[in-house]
């Protein structure tokens, strides 16, 4: 997640570019997905790489039966997730965690609803896609939920030239990131006990990806 100027007012307080522009269809389709939890014993839910906060803040307030845990391995959006709490002033927001997703990390949090996590694995390298998506196998509940949104490729193709060009430039960045095929991300799940891929079509040829704890065995 990249960040723009801060605020003039707390130059810890960063921002996003696209916050402005994909918040509400992520809010709107979480409510869907997620549902209002429940404010008298809220459903834990851990956001990994939570960038400036932004996000975690607006929809910890949008989500007030849920309680919405953010990390990041970065000091300096811990900081900023930390000021956007303060700014906002939601209970159900926790302090940041720094949380290096490739690391064991799923057995050292209490059980979980739902893992989230938005713009992390295209611009990480798959050790991080493969640490989420273990770590979630060990954290959620039986009726555990894990979402990813952004960039996918799909059957190897991408969804748009702007996605193409986009993953260009990532490789160009960092050979070790880039857009993430859909079915690779669907294997790995698969192995760490989750069911296939519920695909959300989101603006810009963005995908929310959601997999559910497996009831049945494999």
């Amino acid at each position: 997640m990249t960040t723009d100027a801060s605020d003039k007012d707390d130059p810890a307080r960063l921002f996003s570019p696209s916050f402005e522009r994909n918040f509400e269809p992520i809010r709107d389709a979480l409510a869907r997905i997620l549902g209002p939890g429940d404010q008298g014993s809220r459903r834990k839910l851990l956001e990994i790489g939570a960038g400036t906060g932004q996000h975690a803040a607006h929809l910890a307030l949008s989500m007030p039966g849920w309680d919405w845990q953010p990390s990041d391995p970065d000091p300096q959006n811990r900081r900023s997730i930390a000021a956007w709490a303060e700014y906002l002033s939601p209970d159900n927001l926790q302090p940041p965690l720094d949380l290096d997703a490739r690391a064991d990390w799923g057995t050292a949090l209490p059980k979980l609803h739902a893992v989230f996590s938005a713009n992390v694995i295209h611009i990480s390298p798959w050790p991080v896609t493969e640490g989420i998506v273990i770590g979630a196998g060990k954290a959620l509940s039986a009726d555990g939920t894990l979402i990813f949104y952004g960039p996918f490729r799909e059957k190897g193709d991408h969804t748009g030239e702007g996605n193409a060009r986009f993953d260009v430039s990532l490789r160009a960045q960092n050979p070790d990131w880039g857009i993430r095929d859909l079915d690779d991300v669907e294997a790995l799940a698969h192995g760490e006990g989750f069911g296939p891929a519920m695909v959300h079509l989101m603006p810009a040829n963005n995908r929310l990806v959601v997999f559910q704890r497996r009831t049945d065995p494999a």
